[in-house]
């Protein structure tokens, strides 16, 4: 077992205020920082009911699945397929971790597994080679307003327990991250030891003098036919000569894409984007929602960054927004007549190709299985613009309002087709009654003229 808790903090700290060492805890006071704890465990230091669970093969429909397209055979460590779906809350795994793995008595597992509600990120992972489940989680910050105030020991007797207190360094090349602080091993070191170290990453954010924000919206009135709309407070330069603009997006079953509508250059022009680099998932044009299989779709644009002209630079208009038209399927009919769709905030990047192999699975900190990545060479460097609600901590979710049967009003529908068929039918009848009885009255007078011309 291994556990590894770092705090990133924006100042250098003194650790004889921030951080106390012993032979068997850190202690953590008043610190301002984010922090990231990831536990590595064994499938045998698994309780035996959960290590038999990922060590089995379960059945599932993989029709519900979107396969993830891969652009080069280097990503073949990448998983095969993707799933997403909305998880609001964290509280029924956390309750499931207290319950299940948490002995009864172990106030300090408790606690830890209550403090992920919290998190911004839970990132839990397999490795079937190495037969090692990891968990990671990170906070932004502490949900304390004093900061992280704790006191860190090791979980298991057997376990190894690195604490990391670290600061952002300057740097010599743009690519790399580097951080300095200080880093201890509890039950091995007596005091903190000094340390230093960098590493290439594969994601950084934007540069802010070249414009790092963006925000997601549906301009009113949706319909059945919304846009979304990504808006950027000023124009965007990208960080080298060879980057290029994307965005990212994740719908669901109940939305999609018209991949001929944005075929169309003229088009793509008119709305700040250039072509679709991938789509993958249900692209049935026709189908309702609930006949779709998949879970939904997931596609990559490349965007047309804004060229901000002169006139309006001078009067301060700095802003530009790119427009993604999509169509909403029908969807199953609800009391009320309004259904409510949950459409994550897409990601929004540079994408910038290095020359050669930058050795970028070196970062300890690396996020990878993101879906976008695989559509990318393996040493692509992303470049993040940060999503900027309008309120804030806010979610970044945008709630679509559809519009579909009322059940309530539904009798009127069916009772009110009931009858317009019926009246149809009658209609039908009465014409082919009428065209009888003339055939059989012209007949009658045809042969009555006969019999008297006879």
């Amino acid at each position: 077992m291994k556990e590894r808790i770092t705090f990133i903090h924006a100042r250098n700290i003194d650790p004889n205020a921030n951080y106390r060492v012993s032979k068997k805890k850190v202690q953590i006071k008043a610190l301002k920082a984010a922090r990231e704890q990831r536990l590595t465990l064994s499938l045998q230091e698994l309780p035996q009911e959960k290590a038999l669970g990922f060590d089995k093969s379960y059945a599932f429909d993989e029709n519900a699945l979107i396969e993830i397209p891969v652009s080069s055979s280097r990503h073949h460590s990448l998983p095969r397929y993707h799933y997403y779906g909305v998880l609001r809350s964290l509280n029924e795994f956390v309750i499931y971790v207290q319950e299940k793995v948490c002995a009864k008595r172990d106030l300090e597992c408790s606690k830890a597994a209550r403090s992920l509600e919290m998190a911004a990120y839970l990132h839990i992972d397999y490795d079937a080679q190495s037969q090692d489940l990891i968990l990671t989680s990170f906070h932004h910050e502490s949900p304390e307003s004093a900061g992280w105030n704790e006191q860190i020991k090791r979980c298991h007797n057997s376990a190894r327990t690195e604490v990391g207190i670290f600061a952002s360094q300057e740097v010599t090349e743009p690519e790399e991250l580097s951080l300095g602080g200080f880093l201890t091993v509890i039950g091995e070191d007596e005091k903190p030891k000094p340390t230093r170290f960098s590493f290439p990453s594969r994601h950084h954010p934007v540069p802010h003098a070249s414009g790092s924000t963006f925000l997601t919206t549906f301009p009113r009135p949706t319909g059945l036919h919304p846009t979304l709309r990504l808006s950027f407070p000023s124009a965007v330069s990208p960080p080298a000569q060879a980057c290029g603009l994307h965005t990212y997006l994740t719908l669901p079953s109940s939305l999609f894409v018209d991949k001929y509508q944005l075929s169309s250059p003229n088009f793509l022009a008119s709305k700040n984007l250039r072509a679709i680099r991938a789509l993958s998932g249900e692209a049935d044009l026709e189908a309702p929602d609930w006949v779709t299989r998949k879970w939904g779709s997931t596609l990559l644009l490349d965007l047309a960054p804004h060229a901000l002209d002169e006139a309006r630079s001078k009067i301060g208009d700095t802003q530009w927004h790119v427009d993604i038209p999509l169509h909403l399927r029908y969807l199953p009919p609800t009391a009320g007549g309004i259904s409510s769709i949950d459409v994550p905030w897409p990601v929004v990047f540079w994408a910038c190709p290095t020359e050669e192999e930058s050795g970028l699975g070196g970062n300890p900190f690396d996020r990878v299985n993101l879906g976008y990545e695989a559509l990318f060479n393996p040493d692509t460097i992303f470049y993040h613009f940060q999503p900027q609600p309008k309120e804030e901590g806010g979610r970044l979710i945008e709630q679509v309002q559809v519009p579909v049967m009322d059940l309530q009003e539904s009798r009127w529908v069916e009772s009110g087709t009931v009858g317009i068929i019926l009246l149809g039918a009658l209609w039908v009848m009465w014409k082919l009654m009428r065209v009888t009885l003339r055939a059989w009255q012209s007949k009658e007078t045809l042969q009555e003229k006969k019999k008297k011309i006879s």
